[in-house]
């Protein structure tokens, strides 16, 4: 395991940093830590575990044999409250597959300094989302370190090519996946030419995401043929966009991904409850 504290402590060094300067100045230095950790960022598969196969595709694949099945997802989110911005709660939750039970959960109600502007989310909510990961260390070890985490946030469909699920990953060392559910217009993509994709045809509910450049940026699924409402999937940190698609596929009940959808669910109740601590 890498030394994830040196990484974080440099993200919140750069945040204490910039909190007093204009916006201009902060966007700067914050360019300047992502382009930092997207050197440290891969985009394949790399991790211990295997998905969960039929019998006969295990014994097709030999390979496989030594590694553990994926057993544990987590999801992260953090919700706000509506009168005052500033005050959040944090979420992180753990199931179990193939169930999708909810096994464990942590819970950080927080005051935000740093304000929300677009493409620098990371610098706002990725601390607290560490020091959830921390917690978990601390009181449940045996669901730690993460086998996948995923973020409601974008991995690198992003402006820099290095959302929110990047930076945990690439801080916590963990495999993540960002699910967005609004399109960053990056490299020419936009929101009516995918749902122009989707619609064409009724049973086409997914659509590889490739800017004029040719990139490959992520994924729109839609969880059925009905909707147009589709979630974006890019690859955050130590997994691939073919793996996580599979992922995704296999764990989506509703329109994103259960253990979002959990995170987001436990998240506002939690503020719900406990807003007057802060």
């Amino acid at each position: 395991m890498r030394d994830r504290s040196q990484n974080s402590d440099l993200l919140l060094e750069r945040l204490m940093e910039s909190t007093g300067d204009c916006e201009i100045e902060n966007q700067t230095k914050w360019i300047e830590v992502q382009n930092e950790l997207k050197q440290r960022l891969i985009a394949a598969d790399d991790f211990t575990w295997k998905l969960p196969k039929h019998e006969s595709e295990a014994a097709a694949d030999g390979n496989d044999e030594k590694k553990e099945v994926l057993k544990y997802v987590g999801g992260v989110d953090v919700s706000y409250c509506k009168d005052d911005p500033s005050l959040a709660c944090a979420a992180l939750v753990v199931l179990i597959l193939p169930t999708l039970q909810v096994v464990h959960q942590e819970y950080s109600l927080v005051r935000l300094g740093v304000p929300y502007i677009p493409g620098f989310l990371a610098f706002r909510e990725a601390p607290v989302l560490l020091q959830l990961l921390e917690k978990v260390k601390a009181n449940s070890p045996h669901f730690y370190p993460q086998q996948l985490i995923f973020v409601d946030g974008n991995g690198i469909l992003h402006p820099q090519g290095f959302g929110l699920a990047c930076h945990l990953g690439v801080l916590a060392d963990c495999p993540t996946i960002g699910i967005g559910k609004n399109l960053h217009h990056v490299d020419g993509l936009t929101l009516n030419n995918v749902k122009q994709l989707l619609g064409a045809k009724p049973d086409l509910n997914l659509v590889t995401l490739t800017g004029s450049s040719g990139i490959i940026w992520g994924a729109a699924l839609r969880s059925s043929p009905r909707s147009m409402r589709p979630m974006f999937i890019s690859t955050g940190h130590r997994i691939s966009l073919d793996t996580a698609i599979t992922i995704v596929q296999m764990i989506c009940r509703y329109r994103i991904p259960e253990p979002i959808r959990q995170a987001d669910i436990r998240s506002r109740e939690y503020l719900q409850k406990h807003r007057h601590v802060c």
